[in-house]
C-alpha cells in the first residue's frame, strides 16, 4: 500500500489509538465511544482500529489496562521508596492526597472503567489485576486485613475528595491512615492495640 504509515514507519501508532481512546472516554464517556471519535482522536485511518484491535471491547479493555498500568506504578513507586513503617504510611497518605492519578482525567478515567466493568464482566479482571497490584504494593508494609482497608480507602478518599467542597486535608488523612494502620486484628477475631 503505497504511502502507509503502518508498521515500522510508525511504531507508536497503538499507543496513541490507545491514548486517543482514553481522551475520548474522558470526554464523551465510555459509553458514546466510537471506532470514529479515536480514529480522529489519534490521527489514524479507521482502518487502523481493527488492524490492532480485534473489536471495540478489545480496545476499550488495552485501553484501561494501560491507564491501571500508569497509575499502579505510581503508586507501587511510592510504596517501593519506604524503608520504614512511617515512610510507609506517609506514601499512603501523599497517594490519598498528592498526584498519584497524575491528572484529574485520570481519576475521571477510573470512574469510567469502574462503571465499564459493572457493565462487561470480562473487563472485570483490569479492575481485579489493578487492585491485586495495588494490595501487593500495600502488603510490602503492612498486613493483608490492613493493605485491602488502605487500599479501600485510597480508592474511597480519592473519589470523594474529587468532588466534595471541603476535600479531607493531608493531615487528617494522615490521622486516619494512622489509625487504620495501628489496628491489629488477633486470631480470635478480636482487636488489639
Amino acid at each position: 500500500m503505497a504511502g502507509s504509515t503502518r508498521g515500522p514507519n510508525d511504531p507508536r501508532r497503538r499507543e496513541r489509538i490507545l491514548d486517543a481512546a482514553l481522551d475520548v472516554v474522558a470526554e464523551h464517556g465510555a459509553i458514546k465511544v466510537t471506532y470514529r471519535r479515536i480514529a480522529e482522536a489519534a490521527g489514524v485511518p479507521l482502518g487502523s482500529l481493527t488492524y490492532y484491535f480485534d473489536d471495540m471491547q478489545d480496545l476499550l479493555t488495552s485501553a484501561f489496562t494501560r491507564l491501571a498500568d500508569t497509575v499502579s506504578s505510581r503508586y507501587g513507586a511510592l510504596l517501593d521508596a519506604a524503608r520504614t513503617p512511617e515512610e510507609a504510611r506517609e506514601a499512603v497518605v501523599e497517594i490519598i492526597s498528592g498526584k498519584v492519578w497524575g491528572t484529574d482525567r485520570n481519576l475521571l478515567l477510573s470512574y469510567e472503567l469502574y462503571a465499564f466493568a459493572a457493565r462487561h464482566p470480562e473487563v472485570r479482571e483490569v479492575m481485579r489485576s489493578w487492585m491485586r497490584a495495588s494490595r501487593e504494593s500495600l502488603a510490602r508494609h503492612f498486613d493483608p486485613l490492613t493493605a485491602r482497608a488502605l487500599d479501600a480507602l485510597v480508592e474511597g478518599f480519592s473519589i470523594h475528595n474529587s468532588v466534595d467542597t471541603r476535600p479531607t486535608d493531608r493531615a487528617e488523612v494522615a490521622a486516619i491512615v494512622d489509625a487504620i494502620a495501628d489496628r491489629r486484628v488477633s486470631g480470635t477475631g478480636g482487636n488489639t492495640g
